[in-house]
């Protein structure tokens, strides 16, 4: 079930490593940014529906292929049942896991089938495991982890935390951050780039980037690359309370 990004074999830990991320930020997309969209696929009516996620980063609800063995692994089957026989972002959540658990599979299902060494296997596991799973990013864990390493260290030079809307000095208003002139950035110490540094995107899971547009949801306090929610500088000024794609999703009744 890879129509929708061609055949594609990757061989080495890299190209294994790049189909991994393609996949993982097509899954994130179906999760958060695209969240309504998918929820109105996942119509429990339907038949056992599965989540893919692709090399070019799409994602696809559909069908399980119907050759056996499959080319590839296969994700979990029918997502689309529980749907409406539990919260919203429990039923995401619940997405979110085994999305996750299909990624390694398919990742080592390559390594496997193109004899990665045990070196190679070691290799592509801790490029994995470097980024946030799906779980992480749709839950916020990645948020409360960040959070509790920053505590740990010194107290006194935790600068931006209490006032995470607005993200340090060069912030211009209560909900964005936008890239100001380098004499205005000479203000932070290593210490708060450090901090701002494991900040990651609710939407890509990527890192926090001092050049970057961000936004903050004043719901669930994730931070969101402008671009990944559709967010501009211009538009973010007249935003009185910026609400995410999830959480505005979860506001709006249910039949």
């Amino acid at each position: 079930m890879d129509a929708a990004a061609g055949p594609y074999n990757p061989r080495t830990v890299e190209e294994v490593f790049k189909d991994f991320k393609g996949r993982r930020n097509g899954m994130i997309k179906a999760l958060t940014t695209d969240v309504e969209e998918f929820y109105q696929q996942c119509d429990p009516e339907k038949e056992n529906l599965c989540l893919y996620g692709y090399p070019n980063e799409s994602w696809e609800v559909n069908l399980p292929a119907e050759e056996v063995p499959p080319e590839l692994p296969e994700p979990a089957l029918g997502i689309n049942f529980a749907r409406d026989g539990m919260q919203e972002k429990d039923w995401l959540s619940l997405v979110a896991v085994h999305s996750d658990a299909w990624l390694l599979s398919v990742a080592f299902y390559f390594g496997a089938r193109f004899g990665f060494d045990k070196n190679d296997r070691k290799r592509l596991f801790n490029m994995t495991n470097e980024l946030p799973t799906i779980f992480e990013v749709v839950t916020g864990n990645v948020k409360k982890q960040s959070k509790e390493k920053s505590s740990g260290g010194n107290h006194s030079s935790n600068k931006s935390k209490p006032n995470s809307k607005l993200r340090g000095p060069e912030s211009q208003s209560k909900f964005t951050k936008v890239p100001q002139p380098k004499d205005e950035e000479e203000g932070y110490d290593e210490e708060d780039e450090e901090e701002h540094g494991e900040t990651l995107c609710g939407a890509c899971g990527e890192n926090y980037a001092s050049d970057e547009f961000w936004i903050c949801c004043d719901i669930c306090e994730k931070w969101f690359h402008g671009k990944c929610v559709k967010i501009t500088p211009a538009r973010a000024e007249h935003i009185k309370q910026y609400k995410c794609p999830t959480c505005s999703s979860n506001k709006r009744s249910r039949p």
